[in-house]
């Protein structure tokens, strides 16, 4: 079969350290290419190269043959690239409008609208009338990642690359995924899928590449990688789905934070209802449930990011202010938030390093020196290499930025962690080292205490405690973690 796109001996060189080196790729019509590896291998880096992207004053050799038409890019952030102050219909009928030029101007109108349905309907987004209707934030991050596919359907893209689709999905949203990317395969266009969700890999390509330090050191059918890998970092790999050690309280006393009935709202609808919540010192406790079901809520309220609510929230028994704004630096560092998307949490002009320590400066009022060694150390533990975070944020990986934003947040010396999908865009070596991370700073913290709002069994496996939260309201009253997770 004649490839639609195919790349020779790529080597993309930034500021002297190749990030990619030697990688070959052969694209073929109706099929699902996966290219797996740990965050920085050059996955997303090779993926762009079919469109034509590279980082800002990269050199690059190699042979890139792209289709003659545009190549679909879904990111993984989507909203990133929709226009917020237009409605999702005008902007489809926009990149829709060029494709009925050619036809007399009484057909056009009946045309436009016929091929941006047909476009939803290939890209799975149900209901879309309602959704021509509404404007992007007013979607959820899977709906705006379909809203992105159906553009590049509309511009009569031959292959499109996904990068990191399922990131922060619930399994069901997952599942819808897999499905809209089959379909896409069965349409016979090509599809590059750029992840670190092994499952969704396993369940959809026909062929695995398997990257490290920018080369591809296997490729192989996935049942055959499955069955026999090669190469002993794709054993790895394949070998670290399981979870960390269960994070369990020291002790029974006095609770580190308590929350009372909380009602939470956006405008005059309430979307969070939650009776009470009592986190004690060296817990972790997991908040699981599907997109929209207000787990971000629940921790944006805990740390001072949504004031819109009712019921107090008590540090150590003194309530704490409903915003960040009214709190003092000691309360700010008390309670940290990592957030999901790490890239939008960073100031893209100054380096990573920098802003890593300028936590433990502005908020524990510790020298310079002594803070930017601190940084050095903790990002160290999390796998960041100092020539890296001496760079800017553009210089780094989606799953670096998010090991550095972690490494950022544990600076305050926090008495409460809140990560917000914090290994969802980490491969499973990965996650499973920031997780053991995790464990052993609340077990030799003794005081730290962990909320996890996770869709991923094996990040929730490490708390000793679940809720489980649906539209808003508690669905599953609080236990052991096992429970909760597997229905048993």
């Amino acid at each position: 079969m004649t490839a639609v796109a195919e790349i020779k001996n790529l080597r993309v060189e930034i500021d002297g350290r190749a990030v990619v080196d030697g990688v070959d790729l052969r694209v073929l019509p109706g099929t699902v290419t996966a290219l797996v590896g740990a965050s920085g291998s050059g996955k997303t880096t090779t993926g762009l190269a079919l469109l034509g992207e590279y980082p800002a004053g990269a050199l690059v050799s190699g042979d890139v043959r792209a289709p003659d038409g545009p190549v679909g890019y879904v990111p993984q952030h989507p909203a990133a690239v929709l226009n917020p102050a237009r409605r999702v219909g005008a902007l489809l009928r926009d990149v829709a409008r060029a494709q009925v030029r050619h036809l007399p101007r009484r057909e056009r109108r009946a045309a436009l609208r016929e091929r941006v349905l047909r476009a939803l309907a290939l890209a799975r987004l149900p209901d879309a009338e309602t959704m021509l209707r509404r404007y992007p934030h007013q979607l959820s991050g899977g709906q705006q990642q379909r809203v992105v596919l159906a553009q590049a359907l509309l511009l009569g893209a031959e292959v499109v690359v996904a990068d990191e689709p399922t990131t922060g999905q619930d399994p069901s949203t997952k599942r819808g995924i897999v499905e809209q990317l089959a379909a896409l395969a069965r349409e016979g266009i090509a599809v590059v899928l750029l992840s670190h969700d092994l499952d969704v890999v396993r369940a959809l390509a026909d062929e695995v590449l398997v990257m490290r330090d920018g080369h591809v050191v296997e490729s192989a059918p996935p049942e055959r990688l499955w069955r026999a890998p090669r190469h002993p970092w794709t054993a790895e790999l394949l070998a670290s789905g399981s979870g960390a050690t269960r994070v369990e309280p020291v002790s029974e006393g006095a609770a580190t934070l308590e929350v009372g009935l909380l009602t939470a709202r956006h405008g005059r609808t309430a979307v969070l209802r939650l009776p009470g919540l009592t986190l004690r010192p060296g817990a972790c406790l997991a908040v699981v449930g599907r997109s929209g079901s207000g787990k971000t809520t629940l921790g944006r309220c805990l740390a001072g990011l949504h004031r819109h609510h009712d019921g107090e929230v008590l540090l150590d028994g003194v309530p704490l202010p409903r915003s960040l704004r009214d709190r003092t630096r000691q309360q700010l560092a008390a309670v940290q938030y990592v957030f999901q998307d790490a890239r939008a949490a960073f100031d893209e002009h100054r380096p990573v390093l920098h802003q890593v320590a300028r936590t433990a400066v502005r908020l524990r009022g510790a020298a310079e020196p002594d803070a930017l060694a601190e940084a050095l150390t903790t990002l160290a533990a999390l796998g960041l290499a100092e020539d890296l975070v001496r760079r800017r944020p553009g210089a780094l990986s989606g799953g670096e930025l998010q090991r550095a934003a972690l490494a950022r947040a544990l600076l305050a010396r926090p008495r409460v962690l809140i990560c917000d999908e914090i290994t969802s865009g980490l491969d499973t070596v990965t996650r499973k080292g920031i997780l053991d991370t995790l464990a052993a700073l609340v077990r030799d913290r003794g005081d730290l205490s962990l909320v996890l709002i996770t869709h991923d069994p094996a990040t929730a496996a490490l708390a000793g405690r679940v809720i489980a939260l649906d539209a808003g309201e508690l669905v599953e009253e609080e236990g052991p973690a096992r429970r909760v997770m597997t229905g048993a």
